[in-house]
């Protein structure tokens, strides 16, 4: 039999998120992780072009990419569960961890070191991870806006929270993203079109 990763990460589809909140519409991780890695990768590029930096773009759009792929093993569990008291936050840890190498294991042997970074957090780039933790704080609060234009007040205390997550991250970078890209959000589709 050959590699079982693709079909491992074609099961993402089926992961829903937000499992304790009442959705107006469903929001599953293949679409959460690729909103994740567009905005690291926005993320990245305003950093490098305003700040200075020089981080990998592309570096971090694919750590984005594949962020939560753990989940497919473990499932989306929630905020509130996953980081009720220390030892949860340590357990399901250890859980991640096992699951990342199952994963890696389903790739060829020769492909596995070029993956492993995407999925086992290295020292180097730690920085790219703090985009990639903003970038997911990001696309949880864009979800928290959709929800609330839907008329779901089911997600107004997570909104506000969101927000406040975000800005105490203290990234200069996600302050721009948030005063320039976020306000979009609140424009229907006849609005964006007429800008």
């Amino acid at each position: 039999m050959g590699s079982t990763f693709f079909s491992f990460l074609g099961r993402m589809k089926y992961i829903n998120r937000w499992a304790l909140m009442r959705n107006t519409f469903e929001e599953n991780l293949s679409t959460h992780s690729f909103e994740v890695a567009a905005i690291a990768h926005m993320l990245a590029l305003i950093a490098n072009r305003r700040f200075g930096k020089q981080y990998n773009a592309e570096r971090a759009a694919a750590i984005g990419l594949y962020h939560d792929m753990p989940e497919i093993l473990t499932g989306d569990l929630p905020t509130p569960v996953k980081y009720f008291n220390k030892d949860i936050v340590s357990a399901y840890a250890a859980v991640e961890s096992a699951a990342c190498e199952k994963l890696l294991g389903a790739l060829p042997e020769d492909l596995r070191e070029d993956l492993s970074p995407m999925l086992i957090p290295q020292k180097e780039d730690a920085e790219l991870r703090r985009l990639v933790k903003a970038a997911d704080k990001i696309s949880a609060y864009i979800k928290t806006i959709e929800e609330r234009h839907a008329g779901n007040t089911e997600f107004l205390a997570a909104e506000k929270s969101t927000r406040e997550r975000i800005e105490a991250l203290e990234l200069p970078e996600a302050d721009v993203f948030l005063r320039e890209f976020i306000p979009a959000f609140e424009m229907t589709l006849d609005q964006l079109s007429d800008e």
